[in-house]
């Protein structure tokens, strides 16, 4: 069984999904990864207590790191590229090339962007922390002002597009 629970944060609402074993999404309502089903509505889940707590506190800047088992769905390619991304320190900001580099598929940089754009469960799985070879802010599901937002919070500033 899914659950659900949707709350505001200073970038807009956010929806978090989890089954009991791990966060399965969480998504801005703009996010064009959000799925059609989420389940049933929950104020007492443990793990999305857990989630939203620790992504308030990211948002009043005393959260550098997430501890949340998580239990995404995608391909073996995509989880691959899912699991690299928490390895991007807080504050720090990689291009699709290095990310490609860090799966030991260095060629695969399109691969990877595509699959950074599929990541379900942002913020928490910093796919925000992956920016274009020049330094430059690239696409994000939940928009690049919002991205933008998120690395200034980090205390990265981002050249547009």
């Amino acid at each position: 069984m899914n659950y659900y629970h949707q709350f505001d944060t200073p970038l807009g609402k956010v929806t978090l999904q989890a089954s009991d074993d791990g966060i399965l999404g969480a998504w801005f309502e703009t996010h064009t990864t959000q799925p059609d089903s989420l389940g049933q509505a929950s104020n007492d889940h443990p793990l999305l207590m857990r989630a939203k707590s620790q992504l308030e506190e990211y948002f009043q800047g005393i959260r550098t790191e997430f501890s949340l088992p998580i239990a995404a769905k995608g391909t073996e390619f995509q989880t691959q590229v899912w699991r690299a991304l928490t390895t991007i320190p807080f504050g720090e900001t990689w291009s699709y090339q290095q990310l490609a580099d860090a799966i030991g598929n260095p060629k695969a940089v399109r691969a990877v962007g595509l699959a950074n754009g599929k990541n379900p469960v942002s913020i928490i799985v910093p796919c925000h922390r992956v920016i274009g070879k020049s330094g430059r802010l690239t696409g994000y599901a939940g928009g690049v002002e919002r991205k933008a937002a998120l690395l200034k919070l980090e205390g990265i500033e981002c050249k547009s597009k």
